[in-house]
């Protein structure tokens, strides 16, 4: 089975941070692509290590990633 899930990819540094919201799960790499292949295999390990209800518990919120405008100054 496969699943969907939000990455957020934003420079830190050097580097890159890859976030995954609806698991609170995170990883790190030199480009976007590393960041985004590293998040994936951190997802991964935890699909294969976390008990059911810890991924229900993750899982259990809606995530609603959006923009917001605010004055500034």
């Amino acid at each position: 089975m496969n699943r969907r899930l939000t990455a957020i990819i934003r420079r830190e540094g050097d580097g890159y941070v890859a976030l995954c919201p609806e698991l609170d799960i995170a990883s790190q790499g030199d480009t976007i692509e590393t960041a985004r292949d590293n998040l994936r295999e951190a997802l991964v390990l935890f699909f294969e290590c976390a008990s059911p209800s810890e991924v229900e518990e993750r899982l259990g919120g809606e995530v609603f990633v959006t923009q917001v405008e605010v004055a500034v100054g």
